[in-house]
């Protein structure tokens, strides 16, 4: 099969994963609008059969483009949403409470949007990014936001749990604040050790490729912002107990950080980074 035909393939997979992740979205709001449990599992279901299309799409354009799909903006869009979905199956697999596919799902869904806006031209690579640390600085950056982006949805979560009234369907479906805490703070700290690797080994591919570690090009200045942000999350959090509300909206602000330091910046800050 020719590069043109897996292309379009990978454009048919891409439709099909949007149309997916909208189902779950709707029928997560009706899960927990009207409380129906039979919306839920459905919803589950379908991010399940929506992350094995999203993963057989991305497959499909690294092949058809003959190098790793992760090199401008649609390709990294669409791998943010693909890892947020990852850690959101991870983490709905492990605490199994559907109540969390409320809160995720539109964020996936609107990065997912975002990508689908950007251009799905294949460009031959610029020497810069014709390295091996390619893979490495980004597959890691995928995984960190992803984390974020569940972290994020649980403390959404958190911060509307403390005003509803406890009833027997809340009770079952979403878990108490301590243990929505937790979920964040777990989430938090797998998303900052892997946002360390970002920052490491795109200091390293930096040098190697412009003769700099750090340049304070835009990205790489307000990655460290984040890595700041959620850095003095976890201080607070182990040296000073900080917990529950200032805990849920310490992490709100490292995700808008994090959205910021990739939608934001390439469309407000140019620099070395703008490819994606």
């Amino acid at each position: 099969m020719g590069s043109e035909q897996l292309l379009k393939m990978e454009n048919g997979l891409f439709t099909a994963v949007m149309v997916l992740y909208l189902a779950a979205m709707v029928l997560y709001f009706i899960f927990f609008a009207l409380k129906n449990e039979k919306a839920g599992k459905i919803a589950g279901w379908i991010m399940a059969l929506g992350f094995v299309l999203h993963t057989s799409a991305m497959i499909t354009r690294g092949i058809g483009a003959g190098r790793l799909p992760l090199t401008n903006q649609y390709e990294f869009a669409t791998s943010f949403a693909w890892g947020i979905c990852l850690c959101f199956l991870i983490f709905l697999r492990k605490y199994s409470f559907q109540a969390l596919g409320t809160f995720v799902t539109p964020v996936i869904f609107l990065i997912i949007g975002y990508a689908a806006m950007q251009s799905r031209e294949v460009r031959e690579l610029m020497p810069a990014l014709r390295s091996n640390w390619l893979g490495i600085h980004v597959s890691t950056a995928i995984i960190s936001y992803g984390a974020f982006g569940v972290s994020f949805a649980v403390s959404l979560m958190f911060l509307l749990r403390q005003k509803m009234k406890d009833n027997a369907f809340w009770q079952e479906h979403i878990p108490q604040e301590e243990k929505l805490d937790l979920i964040s703070y777990r989430a938090v700290s797998l998303g900052f050790l892997f946002l360390t690797f970002v920052i490491v080994t795109g200091a390293i591919w930096a040098e190697r490729a412009w003769g700099s570690y750090w340049s304070w090009d835009p990205k790489e200045t307000w990655s460290l912002i984040t890595w700041i942000i959620y850095a003095l999350y976890l201080h607070l959090r182990l040296s000073k107990g900080w917990r529950n509300k200032s805990a849920a909206l310490f992490a709100v602000i490292g995700f808008i950080c994090v959205i910021f330091t990739y939608i934001g910046v390439n469309t407000l800050i140019p620099g070395i980074h703008s490819y994606a």
